[in-house]
């Protein structure tokens, strides 16, 4: 016989909450473009690479990238709100404004003279790994920094045209320019980080999503069942098996959990249930009711 036992509503973040979360976001995604990204000439594409070439093609003590950035992205927030209309997400001009508004700021209050060290490779790592963990927190609460982001939303709006590639042939053709405007090392060095970004966004966006899928077998349900209801407040199915070679008759207990959660329950069955066989899966994907909607 099957049981299936509903998950425990999940709790929201609040609005303030989110908000929150998201200047954090924002703000490290802003120390990754202007300490690292801006000093280098690191071009990995979106509006800092177009910015960064914009600034050595007009050369100003005004017109900086950081002030390059906040033009382009005003400019793409009034033609968002004109073609797009109410379906333009309020967080988007939000983060997109606090990107191009902290970038400057930094500008102003901790002027750059050239790299911060003598490692372009490490401040490279730095330039890509900051902005992903930043944008990586941004998709986790259904946000987005604007930029090159409002110009998918136009094109998907009027278009069949596939997307994603639509904008990583834009991000490559920036990255290429860096070659031209900034010589061969910076160019490779850009080339590179593009490469590496479309890699860590992807990793560090499962890294937050990843939950782990728990296959319990046991002869004594009950006590795992109950640790996962009211300690752990998440949900389980229970189903009746048996043995192929024993044919003595168990229970199987799935349950989804995060990762803290997991290891409290591992800890549990461990101490409690030393002879339960647990098989332990990771997924970055899971839709239904308590996670992810269809």
């Amino acid at each position: 016989m099957k049981v299936v036992k509903s998950p425990a509503p999940q709790k929201t973040l609040t609005t303030p909450l989110r908000y929150l979360l998201m200047s954090i976001g924002i703000l490290v995604t802003a120390v990754g473009v202007y300490f690292f990204k801006f000093p280098n000439n690191f071009s990995t594409g979106g509006v800092s690479g177009l910015s960064l070439i914009l600034g050595r093609l007009f050369p100003s003590p005004v017109l900086t990238p950081s002030v390059f950035m906040l033009l382009i992205n005003a400019a793409l927030l009034v033609v968002g709100l004109l073609v797009l209309g109410r379906s333009f997400a309020f967080s988007t001009v939000y983060c997109s404004m606090l990107l191009s508004l902290s970038t400057y700021a930094m500008e102003r209050l901790w002027p750059l003279a050239g790299p911060l060290t003598d490692q372009p490779f490490l401040e490279l790592c730095f330039a890509v790994l900051l902005p992903a963990i930043g944008s990586a927190v941004l998709f986790h609460l259904d946000a987005s920094s604007g930029g090159t982001d409002i110009i998918a939303l136009i094109l998907k709006k009027y278009t069949s045209l596939n997307i994603g590639g639509a904008l990583m042939a834009a991000d490559a053709l920036i990255t290429v320019a860096a070659l031209v405007c900034f010589g061969v090392k910076a160019g490779l060095f850009s080339i590179l980080g593009l490469l590496m970004k479309s890699v860590l966004v992807d990793f560090v966006t499962d890294s937050f999503q990843t939950r782990k899928c728990f296959q319990i077998i046991t002869s004594d349900p009950e006590p795992i069942v109950s640790f996962i209801m009211e300690k752990l407040h998440r949900g389980a199915t229970i189903e009746d098996v048996h043995g192929a070679y024993s044919h003595e008759q168990k229970t199987l207990i799935i349950t989804v959990l995060g990762q803290t959660q997991a290891l409290a329950l591992r800890r549990y069955i461990h101490n409690t249930d030393p002879h339960a066989f647990m098989i332990i899966t990771r997924s970055t994907e899971i839709v239904g009711k308590g996670f992810l909607s269809t």
